[in-house]
């Protein structure tokens, strides 16, 4: 199985989630799952020649519902533009608020009679905007639901052209009858970028399929007994049967297009890798005009202007969430289920249950044990607001399906607690230089202020912020009058609510580096290094005071008796 990895659409989610009791209750849909394309959608180069007499026209590009960037890798200067005119078909039927970007590389295929090959360079599910949230949608498809691009630094789609095609160079839109269509091939070969393109995987040594991340396509794909290819059990001989036997799709937008005939796919009783499945029937389509674009051949000489109405309506079917399968059995209980501390609320996190394929999950039901209030869900995580902070909690969470629902998985308790508010200690102050510890059971911070060239202390007594000018300020009882400006640090000495304090500092001037103890009520100061009278050199084994700039950074250390 591919790795699955874990995203941020919000920087503090995780902080949110396991620190929950001191900040706000976490946005519910924050991760999203992401695993790496590793199926090709292949077009081959058919050998039965088609006589084109009309030369393909223009396309007019009209108002662009996508925008389609396209980074071009050995392509020549005539393969640029028709690279560029399949872009901006597909800029016209493909809507999508997200730039959608392309690595297209020209070069030598190793696969003999492959003409173009494609793949989403990512799938995602559990993003928010996921018609469901159990499925894996191309890169660009999620980035178009989702209203975001959940991965700024890869492209959407990879493309890649055999340059040994035999390709018609003139760019007249009129391949020979010797000659392959390079514009066509694009429309083709973007549509698999798009998510037009089955998850599966076939081991035909054991007789065996995978189908470990389902996505829409497979989901709409059906067998003869009605069930969808993403609920067969992987792996298994049955799904190998499913791929190399009858497949059709069920999604309403392209049965409608097609005639009220669920469309038929590419399923040969040998396994074609790139073929099988993410296509169009070869022998049903082949002869049907613009809905042969996505069988999976095109002739030398055959020609095509645009993605056609069966595409397109099976595009715009893996934009809405498919019928649920049929349920084999009881859902067993959600895994991993956790909850987490927030401010007056709780977040509640499961993994679906073994068997969530075969069971037809619809909704999870959390429910707050001790009130009794329950809360629908699709997905995890969820927020569970109106608790009261202070009270212990234990919620349970079932999965349900048409047939009933599961066992309860139970969290453990937790105990809401009210969330942090933020305070400004000193809006005078720049805060250039700061340092923080717990001093006295409470919370301490030392600042520089390069406004005023003074180092401050804030100490918190649980209601307010105590500030203190600790030196910088006139230069009497052992303070210096030159600013400081340098790296500040602390420790802590002592025990209980007798701790000592030890700021370590510097001056702008001398660069002298400067000790200041604090007990609770008073300070004292020092010149700790930098005003000796001369330099100690480095070589030199032992080490005296320094006349050297001293000021560049520091440190503090404390036992339970030295600093």
């Amino acid at each position: 199985m591919r790795g699955i990895h874990f995203k941020r659409l919000q920087a503090a989610f995780i902080v949110s989630a396991l620190v929950g009791s001191i900040l706000s209750a976490p946005t519910a849909q924050a991760l999203f799952l992401k695993v790496p394309g590793v199926q090709w959608g292949h077009v081959y180069a058919g050998s039965n020649p088609v006589t084109t007499t009309t030369p393909r026209t223009k396309f007019a590009v009209g108002n662009a519902k996508s925008n389609f960037i396209v980074t071009y890798n050995n392509f020549p200067d005539w393969a640029k533009i028709e690279v560029q005119a399949a872009v901006d078909v597909w800029s016209a039927n493909f809507a999508s608020s997200v730039p959608i970007t392309i690595d297209a590389s020209w070069g030598r295929s190793s696969s003999w009679g492959v003409l173009g090959s494609a793949r989403p360079v990512n799938f995602f599910s559990s993003f928010a905007g996921a018609p469901d949230q159990s499925l894996w949608y191309a890169s660009a498809l999620a980035n178009a639901l989702s209203g975001k691009d959940l991965d700024k630094s890869s492209p959407d789609i990879i493309i890649q052209v055999n340059s040994n095609g035999g390709w018609n160079t003139r760019g007249d839109g009129l391949p020979s009858v010797r000659e392959y269509d390079l514009q066509s091939v694009f429309l083709h070969e973007i549509a698999h970028g798009l998510g037009f393109l089955s998850n599966d995987s076939y081991d035909a040594n054991f007789g065996i399929a995978s189908l470990d991340q389902p996505t829409p396509f497979d989901a709409y794909a059906q067998t003869p007994e009605n069930l969808r290819l993403a609920d067969l059990p992987t792996p298994s001989t049955e799904l190998a049967v499913a791929l190399t036997s009858s497949l059709v799709w069920s999604g309403a937008n392209a049965i409608k297009a097609n005639g009220g005939v669920k469309p038929k796919l590419y399923t040969p009783s040998r396994y074609e890798s790139g073929s099988s499945t993410s296509h169009l029937d070869e022998a049903t389509f082949s002869k049907s005009g613009l809905d042969s674009v996505m069988t999976p051949n095109l002739d030398p000489g055959e020609i095509f202007k645009e993605p056609g109405p069966l595409l397109l309506a099976m595009i715009e079917d893996m934009r809405t969430k498919p019928p649920a399968g049929i349920a084999t059995g009881l859902p067993q209980s959600p895994r991993n289920v956790q909850a987490f501390t927030a401010d007056a609320s709780a977040l509640i996190s499961f993994d679906p249950p073994v068997n969530l394929r075969t069971a037809q999950i619809s909704e999870y039901i959390i429910k707050n044990i001790k009130t009794g209030v329950e809360k629908k869900a699709v997905s995890s995580p969820v927020v569970v607001s109106g608790l009261k902070n202070g009270t212990s909690y234990t919620f349970s969470v079932v999965a349900k399906n048409v047939l009933g629902v599961s066992e309860p998985a139970i969290t453990k308790a937790i105990t809401p607690q009210a969330g942090w508010k933020s305070t400004v200690l000193d809006s005078g102050a720049d805060g250039k230089s700061i340092a923080s510890t717990t001093f006295n059971g409470k919370p301490a911070i030392a600042y520089t202020d390069t406004k005023s060239g003074d180092l401050k202390l804030a100490t918190f007594d649980g209601k307010i912020w105590k500030k203190t000018t600790v030196d910088g300020a006139g230069g009497t009882g052992g303070r210096t009058a030159h600013s400081i400006n340098s790296p500040v640090s602390l420790c802590v000495n002592g025990s209980g609510i007798k701790q000592t304090l030890h700021i370590f500092y510097s001056d702008s001037t001398d660069k002298d580096l400067r000790y200041a103890v604090f007990n609770g009520k008073s300070f004292s100061f020092e010149v700790v290094d930098g005003d000796g009278p001369q330099v100690n050199n480095y070589e030199d084994p032992v080490r005296v005071r320094t006349s050297s700039d001293v000021s560049i950074t520091n440190a503090c250390v404390a036992t339970a008796s030295s600093v």
